[in-house]
């Protein structure tokens, strides 16, 4: 009877795992800046990670990849998007943007590599399912050109037939007890916000791709 019982809990061990084999995890790569990257704080604590955790305890077979490099801008993700996309990718999220508008470049110019990223990324990965996350400007650059740079997001995701994530960081930019002593990069509640944004679209995003 022993025998019995241990021969079925291998057969049942094996099955497991040979069933967890034929279920490979995808992959969601988030393209973004140093709020990406979790400046100034610990890479577990930045929203991908915070982000993992959450499809984790989903149960949905996918893995993040924290793909953020601080100062990054719009243009340096149309030269690393190959590179980031290199191991494939069934999502990609594109968290760029902030430094164009700090910078000052033109939202044309922004618009124009977004869409750049977004179109290598395809021609790259036909199949892959591209997420926005807009971005805002402070009031003190102009009304004009935080009019203007807002509209990019929205406006370049109708365009490429990609999901928006209306504003990454809705309910932190601006504020302190959300960010570090820059005022800038969020600390680590804020991160957990920032996590909490982009999930309420990626969910959806992730769970239509598990059921197809």
């Amino acid at each position: 009877m022993l025998w019995l019982w241990t021969s079925a809990a291998l057969w049942a061990a094996d099955t497991l795992t040979a069933n967890a084999a034929e279920t490979p995890r995808g992959r969601v790569v988030i393209l973004g800046d140093s709020i990406t990257a979790g400046y100034g704080l610990d890479p577990a604590e930045a929203y991908p990670a915070l982000l993992q955790e959450k499809i984790d305890a989903a149960g949905l077979p996918f893995t993040v990849v924290n793909a953020g490099v601080s100062g990054d801008t719009t243009a340096g993700g149309v030269r690393r998007i190959d590179w980031a996309l290199g191991a494939g990718a069934d999502v990609l999220v594109i968290a760029l943007g902030g430094n164009d508008g700090l910078r000052g470049i033109s939202p044309k110019e922004t618009a124009e590599n977004l869409a750049g990223i977004i179109q290598r990324a395809r021609a790259k990965l036909p199949t892959i399912d591209v997420i926005i996350a807009g971005m805002e400007m402070p009031s003190n650059l102009g009304r004009e050109f935080t009019e203007s740079f807002r509209s990019i997001f929205p406006r370049v995701a109708a365009e490429s037939h990609a999901v928006l994530i209306p504003f990454l960081l809705e309910g932190v930019g601006g504020a302190g007890e959300f960010n570090q002593a820059d005022l800038i990069h969020p600390n680590i509640e804020g991160q957990k916000r920032v996590a909490g944004n982009v999930w309420k679209v990626l969910e959806k995003v992730l769970r239509g791709r598990a059921a197809r």
